[in-house]
């Protein structure tokens, strides 16, 4: 919003406002955000933990971060844009009081099945960079200030610094599982205070009612096709009939939802929306660069750090040292210049530009595979934190958010957090599937760590080529 001095008022006092109110906006959208990312990423190293204290499998508690991931990827469909109708702070405040109602279940949990429960409700904290970023747009219509402050709310999406992985490890170590939910829960609590207290309300200028039909659609389509790719994951245990069966459902219900949209006097979407090339070229590209990324640095990359056979031998600790960390660092410190760099020099210039160079790093990962090197292997993360994690997810985060319709602000950013959800579960089929076909039977080669990183690299340069579809967002770049 513009704030223009009054009558009364001096000019500089009046900038100071709008400054203040921005500044405490920033407050409340960095808590949530933070809040956000201790749920998503400050179990990875105490799951070991989570299965000797409930008396499970890994695999039974693997399920419950699925669960997670899942659910937030269903909320994001339709929470954004009830956002526009009944107000974003509310909407986001209210995210956050589910997110600490089901830190408090899972602290509680005795047994997998409510610990599922209580991730699933977190799961409501889905959408909540999406909404952010929204909430940011509202307040600050300047583009190189607010590719700035895109770039800061984003850069925590890509993990804070590493050190919620190493809280999340040494909390489980001392003092149990259970003190992790404890902490989030306290992250969630400051959090919804601080968006109900400090961010300003904000709606959509056209405000109908909600399409609930709809969602209910597009949930199923989607949660489907999820389920389906997190089972296909497991290949060699995959339950290739269920899976079938689940794409049969998505497909059905994805039909059901564009005949009903069409029909309903107050779509979630309107089906000329989703022809826009605007809509599918941004999620297109977001659903391959997610799908080639993902699994190289949340998985292949790791994987081989702690390889005792043809890796470098570096242990769980020492791998995230070497790989994680680095990584969420440089797209921490790059973040803010990426999304500063995108107001000037525009969005799909950077996105292109950052996507050639993630798959020049990819070509430096293959060649880390064959040579064993710590100083690459540090080299190749630092690169693809600044080149994925601080600029790419900045500028498909940001085009998500520009190039929504002004009649309907929510429904681009939910369906893209959506694309990021389903290319992130995709990639781990994808890329450890031709893993698996190059590797030897149960064991891991050189080789195989090679053809899964040669999968992205292709997926990625798919990316590139989808990306040069994306039309320009005028109103979000500089002029002068």
């Amino acid at each position: 919003m513009n704030v223009s001095a009054s009558p009364h008022t001096p000019a500089g006092d009046a900038r100071t406002s709008g400054t203040a109110k921005v500044g405490a906006l920033m407050v409340a959208l960095l808590a949530a955000s933070f809040a956000f990312q201790l749920n998503a990423s400050m179990l990875s190293p105490a799951l070991a933990t989570m299965a000797t204290e409930l008396d499970t499998t890994a695999t039974k508690i693997s399920f419950t971060q699925t669960a997670f991931f899942t659910a937030a990827a269903l909320f994001s469909l339709f929470l954004p844009r009830l956002g526009d109708l009944i107000g974003r702070r509310k909407v986001l405040t209210g995210m956050m009081a589910l997110m600490a109602v089901g830190c408090v279940i899972a602290a509680l949990a005795t047994n997998v099945g409510t610990l599922a429960v209580g991730r699933v409700i977190q799961g409501a904290s889905g959408p909540t960079i999406p909404l952010a970023l929204i909430m940011l747009r509202v307040q600050v219509p300047d583009p190189k200030k607010y590719g700035v402050l895109l770039g800061i709310v984003t850069a925590v999406n890509g993990g804070i610094a590493g050190v919620d992985s190493f809280a999340g490890g040494w909390l489980a170590e001392h003092h149990g599982f259970a003190s992790i939910f404890w902490v989030m829960t306290g992250f969630a609590a400051l959090a919804a205070l601080c968006v109900h207290f400090l961010a300003p309300e904000s709606r959509a200028d056209e405000r109908p009612r909600m399409d609930w039909p709809g969602v209910v659609l597009l949930v199923v389509s989607v949660g489907a096709l999820l389920i389906a790719f997190n089972e296909a994951g497991k290949l060699a245990d995959a339950n290739w009939a269920l899976t079938a069966i689940l794409l049969v459902v998505a497909a059905v219900a994805f039909w059901a939802f564009w005949r009903a949209e069409t029909r309903s006097a107050h779509p979630l979407v309107t089906t000329h929306l989703l022809k826009r090339r605007a809509t599918w070229s941004i999620l297109l590209s977001t659903m391959l660069t997610m799908t080639g990324v993902f699994a190289i640095m949340n998985g292949l990359l790791p994987g081989f750090a702690q390889d005792t056979s043809v890796g470098l031998s570096l242990g769980a600790e020492g791998a995230t040292w070497w790989t994680l960390t680095p990584y969420a660092l440089a797209g921490l410190a790059m973040g803010p210049l990426s999304g500063r760099l995108a107001a000037s020099v525009g969005y799909g210039r950077i996105l292109r530009i950052g996507l050639v160079l993630t798959a020049a790093t990819t070509v430096l990962a293959l060649i880390t595979l064959q040579t064993d090197s710590r100083g690459l292997l540090l080299a190749v993360s630092i690169l693809l934190g600044v080149t994925y994690a601080g600029t790419v997810n900045i500028m498909l985060n940001g085009l998500g958010i520009l190039l929504s319709p002004h009649e309907n602000p929510g429904f681009l950013p939910g369906l893209n957090a959506g694309c990021f959800n389903l290319g992130a579960g995709l990639s781990f089929v994808v890329l450890y599937a031709a893993m698996d076909a190059v590797a030897p039977s149960g064991a891991t080669s050189v080789g195989g760590y090679s053809a899964g990183v040669v999968a992205g690299l292709v997926l990625i340069v798919a990316a590139l080529f989808a990306s040069m579809l994306i039309p320009k967002p005028v109103d979000a770049e500089a002029t002068g």
